[in-house]
């Protein structure tokens, strides 16, 4: 069916031809009403636009004009340049606003619109990406698709200038083809988002997926595949828990050896900390620039983790890298977590993060500017080419070229005070950076991306011991519970500017529930555990397919579209029904209610032929799947009050790497809600009135133990 639908494609831009006109028009738009901070970077465009919804799809019934329907987001690179080039030009504008109902839609408020049109690109094409350019009827039914469009045409790709004119006699004179294409796209949307409950999974795909990933390893750089190369952390996960469950050494081999690349690449911002969106070559050097708070939650888990597992340090102090980032930069005053800043300032992308070898030595000094550029890399005449030209810049992106301590072993240096004295420069550079013009920040604040960063900052806060991150994942678990619920108890999905809305879907309910499971399991306030149940019901309720299993993308009384989409495959961040799975096997194991692990595996049945077809492109969902499977257990604590010498034996017991493993903290001074969120705890009691550990599997638990020594080696 793809194949069909590409090569209709093909004959279809065949078949479209070309014409122009001129004439000025006004610039203000409808999006200046928007709290989207990428739609109002559009508010003063010349095109005529309008924001997603039925007043716009109204006027194109009414007037008989196809839609042209462009997709992105603030922080996009290339969505920029399309608005210079095709959006800002009177020309274009002219010609849009004559022909087109014109529509912009953040990908990040609308995933579903996005996911579903995105699809269409992809089959049509055979590639996607934003900006997202489609064209449809006033049905909302797409007959062309394509990305990025300069204002005329370069090579063999067409610009705007062709590409209207020949849409618009399409639509004038070739209706029959277009109906062809529409016929075919639903075809393929229907047959693609059909989901009838398959075979249960069997361990085999677990281990083609992890067969697949040894053979797209890359040995010398860490990472999987070429270039562009992705930091993909769910499929770091996904390893780290392979090599606990099957003891293969070789899956952990590849996640060290990615995250130390990861580390000492240009992707890394080596001043200002945090991870960029991805790496455009193969050796993380040369980063695509904008950071996305979605990123930075993934890959400090992914970090975390690999901590846990080696108990090497130096994975450690990269979280409390990317958390000083965040909490610094991306952080708002209630507590909340940002989504984004922008790879582009003054017009150049990455021109906020580059150094001219020159600004070093006159900031360092002569002798340690010296020795700052010998260790990052920065040479006199620029370290990275145009990508554009193939010519050497003029500047420098900072990298490490070996560790701090194995430069200083070359040099005969001491290690400690070598990093000591590179954080003073490092700090006198940051300074220096903050006067430059920054990028854009969009400070939009979604709740499926807050609870990707609540789960990271409540794990880090009990990986590391350390309470500032638990306090930032509570303020921002409790700005969401006080900012983004409806009348109804729903969430919503997005807050600026003192408002909140937008319909949510599968992820702001999957994510936000991981982050207060993580919440739970780093303080057992029950609040958050019966929120994360609260929260599941509604879920179930809303987007759960009854009938064959998994979850939608939106929810019942969502936007109605051509199909009703879901998604399994795991992208930059992992999928909603891969993550909804995993809380519901964790809600199990907690409340003892076997729903929720029947939910989870109707999930893997549901999506069991694309996960056979694709395993690796599933990652996370095989990692929900490892934790049903792999002996999970329940640890019980019970105490009298949890005090200072109770909690250090807590982190003590959840000190070794047992990612198939829930805990749960029963007092015996306040346990009436724990009785009723976990009633089958309800006899579990103190020995002795002494602290006593209950390890359990499936629900039948081992001798309890007085002893914590003893509880571990049973948890081992």
């Amino acid at each position: 069916m793809i194949k069909n639908l590409h090569h209709l494609f093909l004959l279809f831009l065949l078949i479209i031809g070309c014409s122009s006109n001129k004439e000025r028009i006004g610039k203000m738009n409808r999006l200046a009403e928007s709290q989207s901070p990428y739609l109002l970077q559009h508010k003063n465009n010349p095109v005529d636009w309008y924001p997603w919804g039925n007043e716009a799809f109204q006027k194109a019934e009414k007037e008989n004009k196809p839609i042209f329907l462009s997709i992105g987001y603030s922080t996009c690179h290339w969505c920029h340049v399309m608005e210079h080039e095709s959006f800002e030009d009177e020309e274009v504008a002219k010609l849009m606003n004559d022909n087109f109902i014109s529509i912009k839609v953040d990908r990040e408020e609308m995933p579903e619109i996005d996911h579903l049109y995105m699809s269409v690109c992809q089959a049509m094409t055979g590639r996607g990406g934003w900006p997202l350019t489609i064209v449809m009827s006033p049905k909302k039914e797409p007959f062309f698709a394509g990305t990025y469009f300069p204002k005329t045409g370069r090579g063999n790709q067409p610009g705007m200038m062709e590409l209207i004119p020949s849409l618009m006699n399409a639509w004038s004179n070739k209706q029959d083809d277009i109906q062809k294409t529409i016929k075919q796209v639903n075809e393929y949307l229907t047959s693609t988002n059909k989901t009838a409950s398959g075979k249960s999974l069997e361990k085999d795909v677990i281990n083609n997926a992890y067969e697949n990933f040894v053979e797209r390893y890359d040995n010398e750089h860490g990472g999987f595949g070429s270039a562009p190369k992705f930091p993909s952390p769910h499929n770091l996960i996904f390893l780290l828990r392979y090599y606990k469950s099957y003891g293969e050494k070789t899956a952990l081999n590849m996640v060290t050896k990615t995250l130390e690349k990861m580390r000492l690449g240009g992707i890394f911002d080596h001043i200002g900390f945090g991870f960029h969106r991805y790496s455009t070559d193969q050796n993380w050097f040369l980063p695509h620039f904008e950071k996305m708070l979605y990123d930075q939650a993934m890959i400090s888990m992914a970090y975390l983790e690999g901590f846990e597992a080696t108990k090497n340090k130096k994975y450690a102090d990269v979280v409390e890298e990317v958390f000083a980032y965040v909490l610094r930069d991306m952080t708002n005053e209630e507590g909340a977590f940002l989504s984004a800043e922008d790879a582009d300032s003054e017009g150049e992308e990455g021109k906020f993060y580059i150094w001219k070898y020159e600004e070093i030595i006159n900031i360092l000094g002569t002798n340690e500017g010296e020795k700052f550029c010998e260790i990052f890399g920065i040479k006199k005449g620029g370290n990275f080419l145009d990508e554009a030209t193939g010519q050497l810049m003029p500047d420098n992106i900072p990298y490490l070229r070996n560790e701090i301590e194995k430069f200083a072993q070359i040099n005969e240096l001491n290690k400690n005070e070598l990093a000591k004295t590179l954080e003073e420069h490092r700090n006198k550079l940051f300074k220096s950076r903050k006067k430059r013009i920054h990028p854009l920040k969009d400070d939009k604040v979604l709740t499926d991306w807050n609870g990707l960063m609540i789960a990271a900052m409540a794990k880090g806060g009990r990986v590391l011991n350390n309470q500032k991150y638990t306090n930032a994942a509570i303020n921002s678990a409790d700005f969401i519970l006080n900012n983004l619920i409806d009348g109804r108890g729903r969430l919503l999905k997005r807050y600026r500017v003192n408002s909140a809305g937008l319909q949510p879907h599968i992820d702001d309910y999957s994510f936000f529930i991981w982050g207060l499971l993580e919440l739970y399991q780093a303080t057992f306030d029950t609040r958050f555990l019966a929120s994360a149940l609260n929260f599941s019901e509604i879920m179930v309720e809303d987007f759960l397919d009854k009938k064959n299993g998994g979850f939608f993308i939106g929810p019942n009384n969502g936007e109605k579209l051509i199909v009703r989409a879901k998604d399994s495959y795991d992208g930059a961040i992992p999928s909603g029904n891969a993550t909804a799975a995993l809380n519901c096997i964790k809600l199990s194991k907690l409340t003892g209610d076997s729903k929720w692990e029947d939910i989870a595996f109707k999930t893997f049945k549901a999506f069991s032929s694309k996960i056979s077809q694709a395993p690796s492109a599933h990652s996370f969902m095989l990692s929900a799947f490892m934790f049903g499977l792999e002996s999970p257990k329940e640890v019980v604590i019970v105490a009298e009050q949890k005090d200072d010498r109770v909690k250090n034996e807590i982190i003590e017991l959840q000190n070794e790497y047992n990612p198939h493993t829930v805990f749960i903290f029963k007092s015996m001074e306040e346990n009436s809600e724990l009785d009723l969120l976990a009633p089958w705890t309800k006899t579990h009691h103190t020995l002795e009135d002494k602290t006593t550990y209950f390890v359990c599997e499936n629900f039948a638990c081992k001798m309890p133990t007085t002893d914590i020594k003893t509880a571990i080696k049973s948890l081992k």
